[in-house]
């Protein structure tokens, strides 16, 4: 069977959040399709969507993710204008993804991953460890926020959102003495330099399908199947199956403080979770290997050992 094209006549809309980071990922998406099928940049059109997510007023007021709603609050307004028509495929930062796509969405087709873990950003602290006690850390992330309490309960962590300029500015201005930032954004916008240091999984364990660049698509959508089907990272597919499954049966969201990374090894994957309770001052990990073509299986079997261990309450605010 044979698919039409993009061409300048008629283009592929690329749906994509406004953010310097979003558009980076958005533009390497319309390279790569460039690439793989010799088609010039007027083949593509990037529109731009402004979901609840980027509202300024709530960025500027550093309003915590959980009482503005759940992950997609960065994605439900590309996803109508996606089922409306208005775009053909949309771009996202995989761990802003739900774990279930709308009624004839589908999200099958992963970029090749980027680095996975946190960066530590300070003006003037190299690390973690060399805060001093009672130090104030900024960070929207509830899983950062956690595993930093988990360690060092004497931290103080503010609410800290935005994109890298305005979190960078924030520091400056004294609001805290460091921040966290995912490397892979840093690399993909060309400013890795922005990073004091990479922060080891051991230490920190990211953020499920942290680093990962996902497309989504109408699930009756021939030509857009055909034209991703050529981007499709297998390995970082596997990966991102394991660790998308054991977020779902953890019913993770924006609410829930819960990190985990698969990492393949020939046929066979291992994946390294954890939770966390809010306030961190529970932690609760494991990990588990079996063969890669059982992904899924596996990152369910590993939520359900921790949920086992877990106290009713766990995941309540206190």
């Amino acid at each position: 069977m044979t698919h039409a094209l993009p061409s300048p006549e008629q283009p592929l809309k690329i749906g994509t959040r406004g953010s310097p980071l979003a558009l980076a990922q958005a533009r390497e998406t319309r390279a790569r399709l460039m690439a793989a099928f010799a088609l010039p940049e007027a083949a593509f059109e990037i529109v731009v969507i402004k979901t609840t997510g980027d509202d300024r007023t709530l960025i500027d007021a550093d309003r915590p993710l959980k009482e503005i709603g759940n992950k997609g609050l960065f994605t439900k307004e590309i996803e109508e204008a996606m089922l409306a028509g208005t775009i053909d495929i949309a771009v996202h930062s995989s761990k802003d993804m739900p774990v279930e796509q709308p009624a004839g969405l589908v999200l099958d087709c992963f970029l090749p991953r980027e680095d996975v873990r946190d960066a530590f950003i300070s003006y003037h602290h190299p690390g973690i460890a060399a805060l001093p006690p009672g130090a104030v850390v900024g960070t929207s992330s509830l899983r950062r926020k956690a595993q930093l309490l988990n360690t060092r309960p004497d931290l103080t962590v503010v609410e800290f959102r935005g994109n890298v300029q305005t979190r960078l500015k924030k520091l400056s201005d004294g609001v805290a003495q460091c921040t966290f930032l995912a490397l892979a954004g840093l690399n993909r916008l060309g400013t890795p330099e922005v990073a004091t240091a990479a922060i080891a999984p051991e230490e920190m364990l990211p953020a499920v399908a942290q680093g990962a660049i996902g497309i989504e698509r109408r699930e009756n959508d021939d030509s857009a199947a055909f034209l991703l089907s050529e981007l499709h990272c297998a390995d970082t597919g596997t990966r991102l199956a394991a660790e998308r499954a054991f977020l779902a049966r953890l019913d993770g969201s924006c609410e829930t403080p819960i990190a985990g990374l698969a990492t393949l090894k020939g046929d066979s994957l291992t994946l390294r979770g954890e939770i966390l309770r809010p306030d961190g001052s529970e932690k609760l990990a494991d990990q588990i290997t079996g063969p890669a073509a059982e992904a899924k299986a596996l990152g369910t079997a590993l939520a359900e050992t921790l949920l086992s261990r877990a106290a009713p309450d766990f995941f309540a605010w206190r």
